[in-house]
């Protein structure tokens, strides 16, 4: 550990997060969109979004351990952490050149393309980004972890959605992908480039045998957890299959809705509880209950977030009537809203947890946020849509704060790491039971009711607004 810092140490260590964050921000919201929707059309461009993002994230979460593995060993003479953050994000540029190219294909040879170059794209990135979060634990003193955390968020969250909102989004809106992908490049490059100023040592000595059961219990789990989602996938493909022939949309969204819901909350539950037993073990599992319970709220919440923010462009495209490309601008604009809001709320949440209580805070954010998707899902027009996902923002930033500092109070002693670890579930499985689950209900009203445009979308809104109430009623498990 580094005793003492140079003045712009503090940026070198937490600026990759910026790059790190703007892939994020492009590809999910914009890019991966607009691609899956040339290449297999409207009708099931949600359902192959979401087999995109599953396998991905799924992929993302597996190699994030086990390169962290390898980088908490690594005796190269640049350092751990430094190597695997290089070499990950040039590979990372070369799949990124290749996505640009593959957006001249078409069809389901366009698609395949599309799938095997997003989940390399997620694996080297995840390669970078298990090293860099390394950097503050290995180089920054106990007594300055705050300062450096707080730019970490920075760069996290507020400058990259404001960089894609007003550069990235803008030029995929006007219809030139290749121009924001040379931005999302340059923004990597720069930033990668200048985390390798880091003044990183290597290991003095060489590292014991490799552990392989930390990694090989985290595939088990990681692959039950799948499993699950893939299970309550097929079930709302079948049931869209069984309700053909019904003309009702009254009846439709009754069945459909409910049937989504529901595949949806078994696959946060059973799927959460039954990757925890298998993690921990049976009697773990229960002596520890309100933690797996917390990871199921949060697990909820996020589910519900990171897929308003996913299906938005389509969500556009369908309620108001932009086409293709033109939904890019209106979408930029919300992430601005939603990441400057998210900011703004997270700052004195923190302190109104600690004298309120983070359990009271984390289910009035579930209760808020759900509030604000009411207001984007009854919205006529543009400015109602971006009034409720500034709500959202607002609670998002609250729930963030105040969610995690419940966490970090039901981990048991000694064991933050591993629990910490896998709490992960959380965030690598929002984008997959959201986007696997939900995408085939969004298409089924596609299909189903192509006099009624937009209604999928209504309908996979508002089971998203009913998983912010689950998350708040899940709380009820967790004891402080």
């Amino acid at each position: 550990m580094t005793k003492s810092l140079r003045w712009h140490t503090i940026i070198t260590i937490n600026i990759f997060y910026l790059g790190l964050t703007t892939l994020t921000q492009t590809m999910v919201p914009l890019v991966l969109p607009l691609l899956v929707q040339q290449f297999v059309g409207e009708a099931r461009q949600g359902a192959y979004y979401g087999r995109l993002r599953l396998w991905a994230l799924m992929a993302a979460l597996l190699t994030q351990a086990l390169m962290g593995m390898l980088s908490d060993r690594s005796t190269s003479r640049w350092g751990r952490r430094r190597p695997f953050i290089f070499t990950g994000t040039l590979l990372d540029l070369a799949v990124l050149v290749a996505i640009g190219f593959c957006a001249h294909m078409n069809g389901l040879a366009g698609y395949t393309m599309l799938f095997v170059l997003y989940v390399l794209l997620q694996c080297f990135a995840n390669t970078a980004q298990s090293a860099q979060q390394s950097l503050i634990p290995d180089l920054v003193p106990e007594e300055k972890r705050g300062r450096f955390s707080a730019v970490k968020a920075l760069f996290e969250v507020p400058m990259p959605v404001v960089l894609v909102s007003f550069t990235i989004a803008r030029l995929v809106g006007a219809g030139n992908l290749w121009g924001g992908l040379f931005v999302l490049m340059a923004v990597m490059l720069v930033t990668m480039l200048l985390t390798m100023l880091v003044a990183e040592k290597p290991l003095a000595a060489a590292p014991p045998p490799l552990d392989w059961q930390p990694f090989l219990r985290l595939l088990l789990m990681t692959g039950l957890f799948t499993v699950t989602i893939l299970l309550m996938g097929e079930g709302v493909t079948l049931t869209g299959h069984l309700l053909a022939g019904i003309a009702s949309p009254v009846v439709l969204c009754g069945v459909m809705g409910t049937v989504g819901f529901a595949a949806m909350t078994v696959a946060i539950v059973g799927g959460v509880g039954s990757s925890f037993r298998v993690s921990v073990g049976a009697a773990k599992s229960r002596a520890v209950a309100s933690f797996a319970w917390w990871v199921i709220s949060r697990l909820a919440f996020l589910v519900s977030v990171t897929n308003l923010g996913g299906f938005t462009l389509y969500f556009l495209q369908a309620r108001l009537g932009f086409t293709r490309e033109s939904a890019a601008g209106p979408a930029g604009q919300m992430m601005l809203l939603v990441g400057v809001f998210i900011l703004i709320a997270a700052l004195p949440a923190g302190w109104l947890a600690d004298r309120v209580g983070r359990k009271k805070i984390v289910a009035w954010s579930g209760i808020v946020a759900a509030l604000g998707t009411a207001i984007t899902l009854f919205a006529v027009n543009l400015t109602a849509v971006l009034i409720g996902a500034c709500v959202i923002g607002a609670a998002t930033g609250v729930f963030y704060t105040a969610s995690w500092a419940l966490g970090t109070s039901l981990v048991p002693e000694g064991e933050a790491g591993r629990y910490l670890g896998i709490s992960n579930l959380a965030g690598a499985g929002a984008g997959a039971v959201g986007a696997y689950i939900g995408g085939p209900v969004a298409d089924f009203f596609t299909r189903a009711t192509p006099d009624v445009p937009g209604l999928g979308y209504v309908v996979l809104f508002a089971i998203y607004g009913l998983l912010f109430l689950l998350s708040v009623v899940t709380l009820a498990k967790v004891k402080e």
